[in-house]
């Protein structure tokens, strides 16, 4: 966990020494003088001076520091000015902000043999100054190449078809076992992010043909379920409609289309339809035809 403003150790005990300590031979040189010994003094109380400015330093507001006092772990201190005694403590600072770091392009081999470059950016921020300074040499180095590691891990046991659909759930996976793995060294993973994955040219061409076949399949699923419901409307309006009627439907239609009279119109008539008028007309000749022939019969019988 990273420190609060209020554990902050701010003691100006090394500035106040140093003014103490010089007073303290001003006033022994005022003591002894005209004494020769009063000029000593007056040159230890100048000398007493010079680490004052050794004593005092600034961070930015976005900078954290570690004091080492004899190169051991002393204390922390946040922005602003902080003390410190000079030749024994030494300082180390460590910038808070979000720090973005780019991974560099990886050829990598998915799951399915398929050969795939990609790169990413991580965005790591330093949440304890003492461990990401104490516990690791180079903490950002150290998580770009761990990040770069573990990029090529995912992405190797991941099929390409999965890499290309699920990207954010690979990046957020990888982002999981960086976090995981850096805890010690006092950084948070805030988001990893894929940014190119980058096919070879031929599998590019497979890919096209791929979704080709599949939006003709879609389309070819569509036009026959829009053919299947017309057949049925017009099942149903069959069912409901009379002979009569659909003849009567048929020259309402050709109505429509005969405002034009370049056109030359072909069409067929279902016998269902003029059932009724044929056998109407098949059986009158059927009895002109038996009045003629009994016409004819008496024809012969009178002469």
């Amino acid at each position: 966990m990273s420190k609060q403003p209020t554990e902050y150790s701010r003691s100006p005990a090394p500035f106040a020494f140093f003014i103490i300590l010089s007073l303290v031979f001003i006033v022994l040189a005022l003591l002894n003088y005209p004494n020769p010994i009063a000029l000593l003094y007056g040159l230890l109380a100048a000398v007493s001076l010079f680490p004052l400015s050794a004593t005092v330093a600034i961070n930015q507001e976005w900078e954290e520091a570690i004091i080492l006092r004899f190169g051991k772990f002393q204390r922390l201190v946040g922005p602003g000015f902080f003390f410190k005694w000079p030749y024994i403590e030494t300082f180390l600072k460590q910038d808070k902000r979000i720090i973005t770091l780019d991974i560099q392009r990886q050829e990598v081999m998915t799951k399915d043999n398929i050969s795939v470059t990609v790169d990413a950016v991580v965005f790591v921020k330093v949440v304890n100054t003492k461990d990401s300074i104490v516990n690791i040499q180079n903490v950002w180095d150290s998580v770009m190449k761990y990040a770069q590691t573990t990029m090529r891990d995912v992405v190797g046991e991941i099929e390409l078809d999965e890499l290309l659909a699920r990207r954010d759930e690979v990046a957020e996976k990888i982002a999981n076992i960086v976090d995981r793995e850096t805890r010690d060294w006092g950084v948070d993973i805030t988001s990893v992010n894929l940014q190119t994955v980058e096919l070879p040219e031929d599998m590019k061409r497979v890919i096209a043909r791929q979704a080709e076949a599949e939006r003709e399949k879609r389309a070819v699923i569509i036009k026959s379920e829009g053919e299947l419901t017309a057949a049925e409307n017009l099942e149903r309006a069959v069912q409901k409609m009379s002979n009569r009627a659909m003849y009567l439907r048929t020259l309402s239609s050709l109505e429509d289309i005969s405002f034009d009279q370049s056109n030359t119109i072909v069409f067929a008539v279902p016998m269902d339809i003029v059932k009724g008028e044929v056998i109407g007309l098949s059986a009158f000749a059927e009895a002109n035809k038996a009045v003629k022939t009994t016409q004819k019969s008496k024809d012969k019988k009178s002469q």
